[in-house]
């Protein structure tokens, strides 16, 4: 072995607790780093890498059953255009009732489009499994993954259809995920028969890819030839994946701002921890370098010998770190993926090769530069460090400690970081970034359960009734007719001012309201607009206002951001109400927070609708109960009455969505990375500050300094640059707060209410600010242990 590689062998193994506090070092960063990258990358279209790993639907294509066969449809797999194709896909659509204890769906609701589909794979929509297993025969049922709110029941549930004759029940054995969107569940072909009504046929679906499908353009031409390719009017409705891809997209909008944000403080942090140790380490290693020049070494060997000391340590702390990252971020790419609603995400190879290699690549830097200033230093000087005492610098701040009235070991440590200010900065900005992250951390989680408690607002009541009966299970099982299979049964409303009667009447009832859902057409906006209804007082259940006011007259709207967007008005403008050959000018009263519909619903009073000739009667009440009412009792007491009506209550509870949960998981792991990172980066500098400062330490012992005295010391000496940092580092948190969080409001489509973004009242902004001082005591605490620890006489003879 050359003289130099014994150089770098015995620096590794004499110097083990920084050889350990690097490798600890570099771990942690490198793991921060491929969680932190891992969301970026993963941040940056979701919908087009699942799109292409399962081999996405172009276009979806559903085909009337009674108006084309299934060869016919299957056909249209030849067509010109068409680059793959699968199906068809036998499909119904049919109302669920979920098993026993489990949650039923009401009538009113939307139904699930359930496909016959024997495999999972196919050479378009390749569906992913995200739980249990495939069906593998009858009787079982694969239910996608839900876009928000919870699952619709557990693997091993059942659910049953209690409006088809048999009352078919069918076991959930899985959970998967289309990107295309194709179906809400799936089911052996055979199972088809059961879950279509008699004499009725089932529809079609088939999936396509087509050689040019980027534009709208193009995917109508496809349609086009779809439609030309079977008898008129059997293509019943499309679906392109431009409209898939431009709602999952806009959801994905939401998450790349605090992504974003985090990722580029746990990359930064990183950066600057691993600048300061290996440098500090180096340096520390300054008399070393002395000895080495006397032995003959050049500064270029003692150069390449110091980087070669910390490439060793590195090397071992980034292999550990990149098994780690990839561990840590399968739970975090896991509920991003949930939240993107796209397929299973991994980490990308290409990160897994670039974060050692930058982290190597750092570490060489941090560690030549100051080990070649070391080594062009006279030997004599070199040798002279640690062994004589340094003048200059924080001489002047002793002096003012000095004078405090606190203890000796106190002042020294207030003093301390002066001594090296460049070192005490790296720790400051550490803590900073911690600071930063906590504050930021907390303002988006309150912010975001502020937003869901608006969202939530859409129903608002405890309890919900519906106004329309189920119709008979045996309705509509009749015979067809020669012009076609028999209508499916409609649900029979029932007397909406009884049911209003009643409810009011009903004891424990607060308050209660009225809705109904319309489309209506406004001037200068093409197409129509879903509109909610409201009758009766809904001051308690209105929406989340970002201005203006709830509805409290006739005539009067509430809108999303959008719709002003599309509309070039402003709260307190008129817009005109069209319909049925009349108009009418309502005043938009108020902007809301909402996000349905691409932000362009909009709520209003039933009264606007009676100027056009309609009269609308709700379909949903909304029931507020008075305080101290057990809704189980009034429930039973509510259905009771309101049995010879044909209707009937159901709790309701408000639903956390998906999204949130997403997010509120991401952040709390995200925050704790940034801690940690910040908590080591503390202890690696202090426990190169006391390793430095050892001879000095054991001065001070023999002198009487006690153990608590010298904990006391080395905890002060980063404590004032904590408390500094979190006065700092809480303001610059509530800035990237009040940046991002109107940033995810845009993407969504939505501005936010004033009363979600101000959520930084006193006293948590008095605790905040403590943040990072808690981080600096953490982060110092051991290595001021092991300080104490270190017998005087040890302390005396290290160098």
């Amino acid at each position: 072995m050359s003289a130099l590689g014994k150089v770098v062998r015995a620096g590794v193994g004499r110097r083990r607790v920084q050889t350990v506090v690097m490798v600890l070092t570099t771990m942690l960063a490198v793991t921060a780093s491929i969680m932190a990258g891992g969301l970026v990358v993963a941040s940056q279209a979701p919908f087009d890498h699942a799109f292409a790993k399962q081999r996405g639907a172009h276009l979806t294509g559903r085909f009337d059953g009674g108006k084309a066969t299934s060869e016919q449809v299957a056909a249209t797999a030849h067509l010109p255009a068409v680059t793959a194709a699968a199906g068809p896909f036998a499909v119904v659509t049919a109302t669920p009732q979920f098993g026993e204890g489990g949650l039923v769906m009401m009538i009113g609701e939307a139904p699930l489009t359930i496909a016959g589909r024997a495999a999972a794979g196919g050479p378009v929509d390749a569906v992913t499994l995200t739980k249990g297993h495939w069906v593998t025969g009858p009787g079982q049922i694969v239910l996608t993954v839900p876009e928000d709110g919870p699952r619709m029941g557990e693997v091993g549930g059942t659910l049953s259809f209690p409006a088809l004759p048999g009352r078919p029940s069918l076991t959930i054995v899985g959970y998967a995920r289309s990107v295309s969107r194709t179906a809400d569940a799936w089911v052996a072909p055979a199972e088809i028969a059961a879950l279509t009504r008699p004499g009725a046929a089932p529809a079609y679906e088939m999936l396509y890819r087509f050689a040019h499908a980027g534009t709208g353009a193009g995917m109508a031409r496809d349609k086009n030839a779809l439609a030309a390719a079977v008898p008129p009017g059997a293509l019943s409705g499309t679906l392109s994946y431009l409209t898939t891809k431009h709602a999952a997209d806009r959801e994905t909008a939401t998450f790349v701002p605090f992504i974003v944000a985090f990722g580029v403080l746990g990359l930064a942090m990183s950066v600057l921890i691993i600048g300061i140790v290996v440098s500090g380490a180096v340096s520390a290693g300054t008399r070393r370098i002395g000895v080495l020049k006397s032995l003959g070494l050049t500064p270029g060997q003692v150069g390449r010998a110091y980087v070669g000391q910390a490439l060793i340590p590195a090397s071992a702390g980034t292999v550990l770190g990149v098994v780690l990252g990839n561990i840590a971020s399968v739970p975090l790419l896991a509920q991003a993926s949930d939240a993107y609603g796209a397929a299973p995400l991994t980490v990308a190879w290409w990160l897994d090769l670039a974060v050692p290699a930058g982290v190597l690549a750092l570490v060489v830097a941090s560690a030549l530069a100051p080990a070649l200033r070391a080594a062009r230093l006279r030997t004599v000087q070199a040798l002279a460090t640690g062994r004589t005492p340094q003048v200059g610098r924080g001489r002047l701040a002793a002096r003012a400690a000095s004078r405090l009235p606190l203890s000796r070991a106190l002042t020294l440590g207030l003093a301390g970081p002066f001594a090296r200010p460049a070192r005490s900065a790296t720790i400051w900005a550490a803590v900073a970034f911690g600071a930063v992250g906590v504050t930021f951390a907390f303002g988006l989680g309150s912010s975001l359960s502020a937003i869901q408690d608006g969202v939530n607002r859409h129903n608002p009541g405890q309890v919900s009734v519906s106004t329309f009966a189920p119709p008979p299970v045996d309705a509509g099982s009749g015979a067809g007719t020669d012009a076609g299979p028999p209508p499916p049964p409609e649900p029979v409303s029932a007397d909406t001012a009884a049911v209003a009667r009643t409810i009011a009447a009903q004891p424990g009832t607060a308050g209660s309201f009225g809705t109904v859902e319309q489309q209506a057409t406004f001037a200068g906006i093409p197409g129509a607009v879903r509109v909610t209804a409201y009758q009766g007082d809904s001051s308690w259940g209105g929406l989340q206002m970002v201005s203006g006011h709830w509805l409290d007259g006739s005539r009067q709207i509430v809108v999303g951001r959008r719709f002003l967007e599309a509309t070039g008005k402003h709260v307190g403008d008129s817009v005109t109400l069209e319909g049925d050959g009349r108009s009418v000018a309502v005043r938009v009263v108020g902007e809301a927070l909402t996000v349905d519909d691409d932000g362009m619903h909009v709520a209003a009073d039933t009264g606007s609708f009676t100027a056009l000739g309609r009269t609308l009667r709700p379909d949903t009440y909304e029931v507020h109960l008075a305080p101290g009412t057990d809704r189980a009792g009034y429930l039973q007491d509510l259905n009771t009455a309101l049995k010879p009506l044909g209707v009937e209550g159901r709790a309701q509870d408000n639903r956390i969505s998906s999204t949130i949960i997403a997010m509120d998981t991401m952040i709390a792991m995200l925050t704790v990375m940034l801690v940690a990172v910040a908590g080591l980066g503390v202890l690696n500098t202090v426990v190169l500050d006391t390793r430095e400062r050892v001879h000095d330490l054991g001065v001070m012992k023999a002198l009487g300094m006690a153990p608590r005295q010298t904990v006391a010391m080395v905890v002060t000496s980063v404590a004032g640059i904590g408390a500094v940092a979190g006065l700092i580092g809480v303001p610059l948190g509530m800035a990237l707060h009040g940046y991002v969080i109107p940033a995810m409001g845009s993407a969504a489509g939505t501005r936010i209410p004033p009363a979600d973004l101000h959520v930084y009242h006193p006293l948590p902004v008095l605790l905040l600010a403590l943040s990072g001082l808690v981080i600096a005591v953490a982060g110092a605490l051991l290595p001021a242990t092991w300080s104490a620890r270190t017998p005087t006489a040890t302390s005396l003879r290290t160098e």
